[in-house]
């Protein structure tokens, strides 16, 4: 654990003559120290529990899933867009949940069959579930275009790509959707344990290209596993204009050992690093009941 990275004060590994100076970049808002890990088999509770506390504050919601099927189609209980849409309240209000794979997209169809249309009262849930089979890169225009993501509307889109699935310009597409307000939040997975076999083993330079977006992707080869996660991180704060970037780190195994993936979450939302941090810690804990969620959120008890 003593290798973990320190989220609030992350360094750049670069000479400072390879980017401009950070001094207009947004300061990043502190958050408690990080002294207990998540690791991959808990990795989608993670970004349900961070969603579960964001919507006590909004009230509603829409969440788009990119690479929305589970990772092992054996994890049948166990992955984000299942969780998210089973969490208590049901208050996200619109799902945009897409897969590549034919399978992936018929276990999303199962799920949202499962959902229930009434609440414990009789009354009616407003929302709706809608799945896309297809390119995410090709079909985020659709999603965007649907109608439900209005320049008020709290979203939320979950990238976990296995590694290079998700093309740059995908993200800057989402990043600049909304001209007003909050910015769409992006939780961002960057494959760490194994990038450099996969930079050797993908030998079509297309693909590279396209998921680093910019001309300088041969100079990943050279850089360490840090220095990766910064310019990443400052590539979200300076060419997409995220008010906060904070690389969460996702371990091997409850212990720790080596950091498998790095959960960049991109954010504008003054609440949402505190929100993130507390998710964090709290991943593998019992869900907090509602009332006292509210009473520690400083929400209105009902």
């Amino acid at each position: 654990m003593s290798d973990a990275p320190l989220l609030d004060n992350q360094p750049f590994l670069f000479d400072p003559a390879d980017f401009p100076p950070l001094d207009n970049l947004p300061v990043e808002p502190g958050i408690p120290t990080i002294d207990s890990p998540v690791w991959t088999d808990n990795k989608a509770h993670f970004i349900m529990r961070y969603l579960r506390y964001f919507v006590f504050i909004t009230k509603h919601g829409t969440y788009i899933d990119g690479f929305a099927g589970p990772q092992s189609e054996s994890m049948t209980d166990c992955w984000a867009a299942k969780l998210v849409l089973e969490s208590e309240p049901r208050w996200m209000r619109h799902f945009h949940l897409c897969d590549k794979k034919r399978s992936q997209v018929a276990l999303l169809e199962r799920i949202k069959a499962t959902q229930p249309l009434t609440d414990s009262s009789g009354g009616k849930i407003p929302r709706d579930i809608n799945i896309y089979g297809g390119d995410f890169n090709r079909k985020v225009e659709e999603i965007l275009n649907s109608g439900s993501i209005t320049e008020k509307e709290a979203t939320f889109c979950l990238l976990d790509q296995r590694t290079f699935e998700c093309h740059w310009s995908t993200v800057e597409r989402l990043a600049r959707y909304k001209a007003l307000g909050h910015k769409i939040e992006i939780f961002y997975f960057l494959a760490n344990g194994w990038l450099e076999r996969a930079f050797a083993a993908q030998r079509d330079f297309d693909v590279r290209a396209l998921w680093w977006g910019r001309d300088d992707w041969r100079e990943l080869d050279k850089m360490s596993r840090e220095e990766r996660r910064d310019a990443l991180v400052h590539r979200f704060k300076k060419d997409l204009g995220y008010q906060s970037v904070k690389a969460w780190p996702i371990f091997e195994r409850e212990n720790g050992g080596a950091v498998m993936y790095y959960m960049i979450h991109a954010t504008d939302h003054p609440e949402a690093p505190k929100l993130m941090s507390r998710a964090y810690r709290k991943t593998v804990k019992p869900l907090e009941p509602i009332e006292q969620l509210k009473l520690e959120l400083g929400l209105e008890p009902t």
